[in-house]
């Protein structure tokens, strides 16, 4: 890959808080950002020097949108991956496409990471009530059937307690392809995030322990505990097989759940993660600015932890209006994304504590 010299302008498919920090991370690195996005005043959109209005299966302006950009990237899964390919006709693209198509379809995702040698739960794909009838034979119950695609945060799925809720469940999901997985008796939540360079130079970060709230994550910690300790070896050599059959470039992130057995995987995600927002105080070079530097040809920086404890917590819907208490603590790093309404579920920023 021949560098990306700073100065240049690199463009940024979805205007949410993910793409807001990637365009502060690459500003610090001398970058311009241009924004594409549907939205009419999307958060990213604020931080950056250029933005487009458009919908992300609008081809034309895709295509154009790529012609004025040295370098693209996208901050989120839940696009169409079809249309992009006009886009990367006129720019180079990372992640790559191959990578989104296998996140956003939940079996494709597990089918390629079994077949990596990784360990998912127990699944089944369920395409009418017929069957669900069957996968629940399969998995057991407590059990959740899953959209297997554009689901995230706890939304689209259903939880299974009993197999005579297999219609109320099924109709719930209206007739959308899906998959039921077995729930998994685990001692904790984890993510093994990591940064893969075009030569395929791989760093990881510190993996943290994650805490979830309603199905959203809540809080991200370093370090993750013995749990998750005894597990982070085999999830990182899985993390890195991943990466290197993709022939990723920029970051991954991939969530596991900590067992007696060893690492399940649960989910992977092919860009920036909640669960490493703690990055940008908490480590040398944050994943905002090792993606950035990827998808520019630049060496990768470190990702080591300033300090020995590093705590980020997610503000949900109306905790962001605590920011004056939030802000009288002096070890605490306030993020608020720009969003105006403060809606039930919604990220609206995020809080960090070194120390």
């Amino acid at each position: 890959m021949t560098p990306v010299p700073p100065g240049s302008t690199i463009g940024i498919v979805g205007g949410g808080q993910l793409g807001r920090m990637l365009a502060i991370a690459a500003a610090q690195l001398g970058y311009r950002c241009h924004i594409y996005a549907p939205e009419e005043f999307p958060p990213a959109a604020e931080v950056a020097a250029d933005f487009t209005r458009g919908a992300y299966d609008d081809e034309a302006a895709l295509a154009r949108f790529g012609a004025s950009v040295a370098v693209a990237t996208y901050e989120f899964e839940n696009i169409a991956a079809a249309p992009l390919d006009a886009l990367a006709a006129e720019a180079p693209l990372y992640p790559p496409r191959r990578a989104l198509e296998i996140a956003q379809d939940r079996l494709a995702e597990k089918q390629f990471v079994e077949g990596l040698g990784g360990r998912p739960a127990r699944f089944a794909p369920v395409a009418s009530r017929e069957e669900l009838s069957e996968a629940l034979r399969l998995t057991g119950t407590p059990a959740i059937l899953k959209t297997r695609r554009f689901g995230y945060d706890g939304k689209g799925q259903v939880r299974i307690t009993d197999p005579s809720d297999g219609e109320e469940a099924w109709t719930a999901m209206r007739g959308a392809p899906s998959i039921l997985e077995a729930f998994v008796d685990f001692t904790a939540e984890f993510s093994v995030i990591l940064c893969r360079a075009a030569t395929g130079r791989t760093v990881l970060w510190p993996a943290p322990r994650n805490l979830h709230r309603d199905g959203i994550l809540d809080q991200s910690l370093q370090p993750a505990g013995p749990e998750v300790a005894a597990c982070v070896v085999e999830a990182e050599a899985l993390a890195r097989g991943v990466a290197d059959a993709l022939d990723y470039v920029g970051v991954l992130t991939l969530e596991f759940f900590a067992t007696a057995e060893g690492p399940v995987f649960n989910e992977m995600a092919p860009r920036v993660h909640n669960s490493g927002h703690w990055t940008i105080e908490g480590s040398f070079s944050s994943q905002f600015e090792n993606h950035i530097r990827a998808i520019c040809g630049l060496p990768l920086g470190d990702t080591g932890l300033v300090v020995p404890r590093v705590r980020m917590k997610n503000l949900i819907g109306e905790d962001a209006h605590a920011w004056r208490e939030i802000l009288e603590d002096p070890c605490a790093h306030l993020h608020l994304y720009g969003k105006t309404e403060a809606r039930p579920g919604r990220k609206m920023g995020h809080v960090t504590w070194l120390g």
